[in-house]
């Protein structure tokens, strides 16, 4: 099992639109592709508040390369993320890790 954090950095004042598109557009996209999310978290102490971190769980980099990429290419996805950006774009910046776990951690 692997797990990919992935960090979006918000333009300032954006980050309700991001957390409103996850909410009510992008986790149901996500359920009909076979994403699994594990988690989201935002900042409450730390450098920066305009962030969010969330992890995505895989089996494999192979299903996380065809669902990924059917995702990104979904016409309702462009549609929507384009709709959402109207005013401006949300995202500043990401990253994103791919983690593996150690024979010793608590999350396989």
């Amino acid at each position: 099992m692997l797990h990919e954090l992935r960090i979006y950095h918000c333009a300032p004042g954006r980050l309700p639109a991001l957390l409103k598109r996850f909410e009510t557009i992008t986790l149901g996209i996500w359920q009909r592709h076979g994403i699994r999310q594990a988690g989201f978290w935002t900042v409450e102490i730390g450098p920066s508040n305009h962030d969010l971190y969330y992890l995505l769980e895989w089996q494999s980099l192979a299903e996380r390369d065809q669902k990924w990429s059917a995702f990104i290419a979904d016409p309702e996805w462009l549609a929507k993320r384009a709709e959402t950006e109207r005013d401006g774009p949300i995202i500043t910046s990401f990253s994103n890790l791919i983690l593996k776990p150690t024979g010793f951690s608590s999350v396989g």
